[in-house]
């Protein structure tokens, strides 16, 4: 496990330290901030589904409902650590970031709870963006133009990679494939209040 050197940077913990936690006497809270297709896909048993936008937009009274250790989960430790900085930013403290996100936790060989298979919202960004770009490379060679539309998308890719962001990404989580089951934060906060008893 390492350690924050920014406060709003939560520290990390790897698959292998957080099995450890689970075992123990005192397990922290998990929270999975991917979308909630993502979650029923697969998820660490016993974890809490937060979207990363959800938290955002909700982080104060998320942290009423976390007052005890908590580890965000995401797919690869992106949105958690983006979601680490958001509550670290509303005061809550003892935030920890799996490393490698649930893709680490799998190739561990970790427990999983699973559900309705989904392809990850990173392969579906490469699917789109290379058919764009395939497809406007190949008309371009009919109407030279279209060229503009690949060099758009290559510039959107460059753009997410120094932004840490992804438009495409963030726009294909609203589609009715990536949404699974509703997710809203009076739910959530239900479920946190409940399990804590």
């Amino acid at each position: 496990m390492t350690t924050a050197a920014n406060p709003a940077t939560p520290a990390t913990l790897d698959a292998a330290a957080l099995r450890r936690l689970l075992e123990s006497g005192r397990p922290p809270r998990l929270i999975d901030v991917r979308t909630p297709g993502e979650f029923e896909t697969a998820h660490i048993p016993g974890s809490y589904n937060v979207p990363l936008d959800l938290l955002r937009e909700h982080r104060a009274e998320l942290r009423a409902h976390l007052d005890e250790q908590v580890v965000l989960i995401c797919r690869s430790g992106q949105r958690a650590g983006q979601a680490g900085q958001a509550l670290a930013t509303a005061g809550l403290p003892g935030l920890r970031v799996l490393t490698g996100g649930i893709t680490a936790w799998q190739a561990a060989g970790a427990p999983v709870a699973s559900g309705k298979p989904r392809w990850d919202l990173e392969r579906q960004v490469r699917l789109v963006a290379g058919s764009i770009v395939l497809g406007s490379i190949l008309v371009s060679t009919v109407f030279p133009p279209a060229k503009w539309l690949a060099a758009a998308i290559g510039g959107g890719l460059t753009f997410a990679a120094l932004s840490n962001t992804c438009a495409m990404g963030m726009a294909l989580a609203k589609l009715p494939y990536n949404r699974g089951p509703r997710t809203d934060i009076a739910t959530v906060l239900g479920t946190l209040a409940d399990r804590r008893r």
